[in-house]
């Protein structure tokens, strides 16, 4: 990694742009040894600033981290608010979403990292944040409105909401990389070769169109719990 210039020059006069790099610098020191194993000796050296002015800024080591897990969130979400599928229909929007979420996390592995990362933590330290709960939220309202124009023009089956729908998507997407290594050392197949990119990108999509399109299956029935945030579409 590079190191970036030096806090006597440009950047002392330019404190957003410090802060910035240090969070680019401190997203790959965590995802790359965790919140425990992350030093900030190394992320002082690295953008040749200092472990007093990395806490003047983000205030501790955990308020560093908690800064970089919003801003690796709030990426994903700022993308999503591009993808317009408002003009779409119902089934070309659902492909759409599986379909960008797909080429996000492939090309964010980052991101991945520091998700299984907190996991390993319990979500201890996202907990503490409601920046994070906010932005999650539009997600799942995008795919709610597609569902609810798809049940609507009888295109989808009304027994599965936009929280199951999210992790159908979510956990095809996170598997392709944070299980890259072990799947091509027991199976010899490494599924983000480039050539292989379209393939899985367009199978996401074929597998969520075809779950959400299938109405000749009996209703799933889920199980109540007070922590759902929404329900089956009926």
């Amino acid at each position: 990694m590079n190191a970036i210039v030096a806090e006597d020059g440009p950047l002392r006069r330019d404190p957003e742009r410090t802060k910035r790099e240090i969070l680019e610098v401190a997203t790959a020191e965590f995802s790359a040894s965790g919140f425990a194993g992350a030093r900030v000796d190394r992320i002082a050296e690295l953008t040749r600033t200092t472990k007093r002015m990395i806490y003047y800024y983000f205030e501790s080591k955990e308020g560093l981290y908690l800064q970089v897990m919003e801003r690796a969130y709030a990426l994903i979400r700022t993308i999503e608010r591009q993808l317009d599928v408002a003009g779409l229909t119902p089934v070309d929007g659902l492909r759409a979403v599986a379909e960008f979420t797909y080429d996000h996390h492939t090309s964010h592995p980052d991101f991945i990292r520091l998700v299984n990362i907190e996991n390993i933590h319990r979500a201890e330290h996202i907990g503490k944040s409601a920046v994070i709960h906010d932005l999650n939220s539009t997600a799942i309202d995008t795919l709610d409105d597609l569902l609810r124009r798809g049940v609507a023009s009888g295109e989808f089956r009304t027994d599965i909401d936009a929280l199951d729908l999210h992790l159908l998507i979510s956990s095809y997407c996170f598997f392709q990389v944070a299980n890259r290594y072990t799947f091509r050392t027991l199976f010899g197949r490494d599924m983000l070769e480039p050539e292989r990119h379209s393939y899985y990108r367009r199978l996401v999509g074929d597998m969520i169109v075809a779950t959400m399109t299938d109405l000749a299956r009996p209703d799933l029935i889920q199980p109540a719990s007070g922590s759902d945030r929404s329900g089956p579409l009926r």
